[in-house]
């Protein structure tokens, strides 16, 4: 069987729920990862997910703001989510389907200064990823797992429009994309969108809303991602994973594009 699974920072899912249903309606994917729901869980429009086709929810909702969600057409088994928010927000949900444990992340973007000590959002990034990178050094490699979500950081050369710019400001400073290195190394996990489009292609999942036009303005940086476990790395299916940067292009859309990836499972 193939297993389609998207991830896609949806930027309030009540407000978007048509898109949601467009998507899954023209892109099939069999399960779905939702980040920034920015709804309680008793507000997710469970009813809207049933009609698409994807009755199986696991929602971690929060007012105003964060918040995430998976939905799936297969059946969800329950997983121990990798709880590593210090400030107990919303950040991350977990479910096992078809035998795979899926993690799904919002990791905080960490406000303007790259700074621990001057911004404790910046602190909050850091230290969400260090007790994520414990987490992950405890774990069976062999084991079937994807993390996956908006990471808030844009690791390579290849994901950010302008590196010796970028390496300034937050998302792509030296300290967050070896953090994020860390963390990929610790798991070996794979990043199968970069397997697929090595460096130095340029890719991107995120565009702010500041430019009329995303693709003219093209200042766009990769912050969603898709990883596999060496468990799980052979049954990604090649040449599957991409962005869906024309959803960028909808009505009112997400600043986020979705991403997905095939997996034989």
């Amino acid at each position: 069987m193939t297993l389609r699974l998207a991830t896609w920072n949806i930027n309030s899912v009540r407000l978007r729920i048509d898109q949601v249903a467009r998507f899954v309606a023209e892109r099939a994917p069999d399960v779905l990862l939702l980040q920034e729901i920015k709804c309680t869980t008793d507000q997710f429009p469970r009813a809207a997910f049933e009609d698409m086709g994807m009755p199986h929810l696991r929602v971690a909702g929060q007012k105003g703001w964060h918040g995430v969600a998976i939905a799936s057409r297969l059946p969800l088994e329950d997983s121990d989510t990798f709880q590593v928010c210090k400030l107990g927000h919303a950040r991350c949900v977990s479910a096992q389907v078809a035998g795979i444990d899926v993690q799904n992340f919002y990791i905080p973007a960490g406000g303007d200064v790259p700074d621990r000590t001057l911004n404790p959002k910046f602190d909050h990034k850091m230290d969400f990823y260090e007790q994520l990178t414990a987490i992950v050094a405890r774990q069976d490699k062999a084991r079937p797992l994807v993390m996956a979500g908006d990471f808030n950081i844009a690791p390579g050369e290849g994901d950010v429009f302008n590196h010796r710019y970028m390496s300034k400001i937050v998302s792509h400073t030296p300290i967050e994309v070896e953090t994020l290195n860390r963390l990929q190394a610790t798991g070996g996990f794979a990043d199968v969108l970069r397997d697929r489009f090595p460096e130095p292609q340029k890719l991107a999942s995120w565009w702010s809303y500041r430019a009329a036009d995303f693709r003219k303005s093209n200042r766009g940086l990769r912050l969603d991602h898709i990883w596999t476990s060496p468990g799980l790395t052979p049954a990604v299916v090649k040449d599957t994973a991409r962005i869906h940067d024309d959803v960028r292009e909808w009505d009112r859309p997400s600043d986020h594009a979705p991403v997905t990836v095939d997996l034989d499972v």
